[in-house]
């Protein structure tokens, strides 16, 4: 069966035995070439310095197709930040401990703080546009309502008090925007910063 589903990219959807829509091949394929491009180009010249048409001429995709599937170049961005963060997901979900099931709440929380300051440093113009691209961008991110209630569940076994507000508190120290002036305003090193916001982790933990 095929219905069309609205959104950026209102081509028709094939819709699987359980009812959830799968990706037309075509455009998975044009997607995955998109992406492709855009983290060739960013490598190559940094976020700044990539436009959607320069994305669109080195996938081989028409622009109208690339701003159907994405929006806008932040929404790109987010895309392709996506891809990179779903190592990170899974090592979360599913890996060893500390940063995966099996340790204890305060040692997984600053496993997570460590872990999740390399993830913003090594993406930092892709984070960086992605939270900001609108007013609200990052707390709309799937990735973002994640790692907080990742946090807030942690905050919470561990005892402390509104881990609602703490975990809020401690993913807005890890902003992208934050790390950046952190590390290239502040020239704080990157080791000794994950450190200093781990023990603040600890602290909130507490």
């Amino acid at each position: 069966m095929v219905r069309r589903v609205s959104g950026p990219d209102p081509a028709p959807v094939a819709i699987g035995p359980a009812g959830q829509p799968v990706e037309r091949a075509d455009a998975a394929r044009n997607r995955a070439r998109a992406l492709r491009a855009a983290g060739r180009l960013c490598a190559a010249r940094g976020v700044a310095g990539v436009t959607m048409d320069d994305v669109a001429a080195e996938a081989g995709v028409g622009k109208g197709t690339l701003y159907r599937r994405f929006g806008d170049k932040g929404g790109l961005a987010m895309a392709l930040l996506g891809e990179r963060e779903r190592g990170f997901q899974e090592r979360l979900l599913s890996g060893p401990p500390p940063l995966g099931p099996g340790a204890g709440a305060v040692d997984r929380l600053i496993a997570f703080v460590e872990g999740y300051v390399r993830l913003v440093w090594d993406n930092i113009d892709l984070l960086e546009m992605s939270e900001t691209n609108a007013p609200g961008a990052r707390f709309r991110s799937g990735a973002h309502a994640l790692w907080v209630s990742h946090c807030r569940i942690l905050l919470a076994e561990a005892g402390a008090v509104d881990p609602d507000l703490r975990a809020d508190a401690l993913l807005a120290a890890l902003s992208a925007e934050q790390i950046r002036h952190w590390s290239a305003d502040q020239e704080r090193d990157l080791s000794e910063l994950a450190r200093s916001l781990a023990d603040l982790a600890r602290a909130l933990a507490s």
